[in-house]
């Protein structure tokens, strides 16, 4: 047995009576399904040197996306999380500042080994005249689905201030959020794309405000509500409505439903997060069985270890096996490879996370009496834009001063990193009101 499994089987024997075991299996799932929707829709195009969207290919598949697009998962369980961390904090007397550090601080070590070890490959690939074709691809792809921890981190953020709004206004928060989301979309389709941005904070903000509803007891009563209201718009939206099928962004379509999110990908979340109440009962009950647990808990302790490297996993197949497994995607033997396929990225991402695991380690949030909030509060946001930043530019052309636009400043990568270096020294030398 592994030093892994030996440290899950302890965790799973020390859990206590009253924790909220569904919590983390919605965890796992999330990450887990993301990681093998990425390995499914990466196809390689000509030689191998470009890589498309399988959903672009075959676009039967795309009403697949309404079961597999679970990020809103991941991000009602950050809302409960944050809410059930933020009280513990409060009984402990600590604040903002402590609750601001111990989260980023949590999620920051992991990404930046990886992007420290991308950051050297892109410096060894350009300087070696090899930045070009699918080595290219990869150094600009590999970071792009740190896009969701940028916003995770700036709903850190803002994380005390809405749980403050959730104790006075209730479910009227999300509601609001959403109602704003839609006023957004309507600007979008009458030719203002500007404000759309802002999608990622109200579609994503009203999903993390969920799982405030989640952590109080009050989103349980809904789940068939949420589902069918869910559903019911989901589907007079991409038909009646403007919005695309695909939950997540294709290729060639002038509209993503993801990259920001709309209005159409808000109603697939509360049909999701209904749908997810409706099996809570059910799960809990198998999750009382002491190896399913032991499995669940060992799954979330690589879980995000193994979603920072899986793409990495796949461009080294890519690059291995150019151009690819199995010949032109949506065709029978590419079918008939997929579980060859999905094996191999799978093991070599094993050994990703066999080799990084040990800086994805939790860590019991500090209190620092007296810890000051404005330090805390631009920590985490130089954190957010900088990590933001890199999932836009990418590693690829590094030395060549690639830029992409964040609010319409231009941002290169060594900028990006250089905030999220400002941010973490913000947060690691809590300064004290009392001493300044």
């Amino acid at each position: 047995m592994t030093s892994a499994t030996l440290s899950a089987a302890r965790l799973a024997a020390r859990t206590p009576a009253g924790r909220d075991r569904y919590v983390d299996l919605l965890r796992v799932i999330s990450l887990g399904v993301v990681i093998a929707g990425h390995w499914l829709m990466a196809v390689p195009e000509d030689r191998g040197d470009r890589i498309t969207n399988v959903l672009a290919v075959v676009p039967v598949l795309q009403p697949l996306t309404w079961l597999l697009q679970v990020m809103p998962l991941f991000f009602l369980v950050g809302g409960f999380a944050h809410a059930t961390a933020l009280a513990s904090l409060e009984r402990r007397g600590g604040g903002y500042a402590d609750f601001a550090r111990s989260r980023v601080l949590r999620l920051l070590r992991p990404a930046s080994v990886f992007l420290g070890v991308w950051l050297a490959v892109a410096l060894a690939a350009a300087m070696a005249g090899q930045d070009h074709g699918i080595v290219r691809v990869a150094l600009r792809t590999v970071v792009q689905p740190l896009w969701f921890l940028g916003v995770y981190l700036a709903l850190i953020a803002l994380a005390p201030v809405m749980l403050r709004l959730h104790r006075r206004f209730g479910g009227w928060v999300p509601v609001a959020l959403l109602a704003a989301a839609a006023v957004v979309d309507g600007l979008r389709f009458h030719g203002y794309a500007g404000p759309a941005v802002l999608n990622l904070l109200l579609v994503w903000g009203a999903v993390h405000q969920l799982g405030y509803l989640y952590a109080d007891g009050t989103l349980q009563r809904y789940g068939a509500r949420l589902a069918a209201g869910g559903l019911t718009g989901l589907l007079l939206l991409t038909t009646v409505g403007p919005y695309p099928v695909s939950m997540v962004g294709v290729p060639g379509q002038q509209v993503s439903n993801m990259s920001p999110p709309t209005v159409a990908l808000a109603a697939h979340a509360l049909w999701l997060v209904g749908l997810a109440m409706l099996l809570r009962g059910p799960a809990t009950r198998w999750l009382a069985r002491a190896r399913v647990w032991r499995a669940v808990v060992a799954a979330n302790g690589l879980a995000m270890t193994a979603f920072l490297w899986h793409l990495s996993a796949a461009f080294v197949l890519l690059a291995t096996f150019r151009p690819g497994i199995g010949g032109a995607a949506g065709t029978t033997s590419w079918w008939l490879t997929r579980p060859l396929w999905l094996a191999a990225a799978a093991a070599v991402t094993a050994a990703f996370v066999a080799a990084f695991r040990r800086f994805d380690s939790p860590r019991p949030a500090t209190v620092v009496p007296g810890a000051r909030v404005t330090p805390a509060v631009a920590g985490t946001m130089a954190c957010t834009v900088g990590v933001l930043g890199v999932s836009a530019v990418g590693f690829g052309g590094l030395l060549e001063g690639r830029t992409a636009l964040m609010v319409g400043v231009p941002v290169t990568a060594p900028v990006a990193l250089g905030l999220m270096v400002l941010g973490a020294a913000l947060l690691l030398r809590p300064s004290r009101s009392g001493r300044e």
